[in-house]
């Protein structure tokens, strides 16, 4: 049984879904799921559909040029197709922080996040002893402005190397460059510890603890060259007093931190997550 992901998105057009159904059904396909959405003020259509083809000369390949060449030139679609059992493969980006690291490995060695981590990499070594636990090689590279360059020259290495899909920031606290970021478009994933776009910068909690907010929050989304500007993945809030101290602001907000960056990983890996400009329409 070959089990196949589908995400696409074109202009509206009438019979869109028809064809698409049509055309898996003649190949030998029965749909297990599909969900479709129409932003009606763009006029743009996506649609997520998963497929079971039985066919025993199934090549993805072949379905994939066919596809293109039966639907998606007829309706300008612009396409992605994914095995659903393969597991892409996540790089893990740290620095000292380690409440996002355990939950990430946590989820991932229980089997509910469907991803291999080929390694985890780091500015510091502090955290080596994290890697150690869980059997995951771990690599430090010492960053700064001086050695940024050839910093980034060796994580890009280490990245083709492992043949890695895409890459999560779990509280990796520098700032990635266009050379990396323009490599893995929509596919480097950051936690924001603050609910964007409000209190962005170096200490969002000590901004909103000054201003008397009621709520705090953390937000997921994928890197940009405008820092924490990239289109949004996942978002929560928690409720805050005035009988809250920073310290108290902190502890939530880390909690929110661990929750939004699995639910923003799991999407992703389960190719659920479409961007489109500066958005993203993210299925259920």
């Amino acid at each position: 049984m070959n089990q196949i992901i589908l995400l696409m998105y074109c202009a509206d057009q009438k019979g869109i879904i028809a064809a698409v159904t049509n055309f898996i059904h003649h190949n030998q396909g029965n749909i297990t799921y599909i969900d479709q959405y129409v932003d009606r003020p763009n006029a743009a259509f996506f649609m997520r559909v998963e497929c079971d083809l039985n066919s025993e000369s199934f090549k993805i390949e072949d379905f994939k040029s066919n596809f293109s060449n039966e639907i998606g030139e007829r309706y300008a679609m612009h396409c992605d197709f994914y095995l659903k059992n393969h597991k892409p493969k996540m790089a893990v980006f740290v620095s000292k922080y380690d409440h996002c690291l355990y939950d990430i490995l946590a989820k991932q060695q229980s089997g509910e996040l469907a991803a291999e981590i080929p390694f985890i990499l780091s500015n510091h070594a502090d955290l080596k002893i994290i890697a150690d636990r869980f059997e995951i090689p771990f690599h430090h590279i010492f960053v700064s402005r001086e050695n940024k360059e050839e910093a980034e020259e060796k994580q890009a290495k280490l990245l083709k190397a492992h043949g890695v899909d895409f890459i999560v920031l779990a509280r990796y606290m520098q700032i990635v460059s266009s050379k990396l970021i323009d490599q893995y478009k929509h596919k480097i994933i950051n936690i924001h510890h603050s609910f964007l776009p409000a209190f962005p910068g170096a200490k969002p909690y000590h901004s909103a603890f000054d201003r008397g907010v009621k709520i705090i929050g953390a937000t997921s989304h994928y890197v940009t060259e405008e820092l924490d500007a990239g289109p949004i993945i996942e978002q929560d809030t928690t409720r805050v007093t005035h009988l809250n101290s920073i310290a108290d602001f902190i502890e939530k907000g880390r909690d929110l931190e661990r929750i939004v960056l699995v639910r923003a990983l799991k999407q992703h890996v389960n190719r659920k997550v479409m961007v489109y400009g500066n958005k993203t329409v993210v299925f259920s």
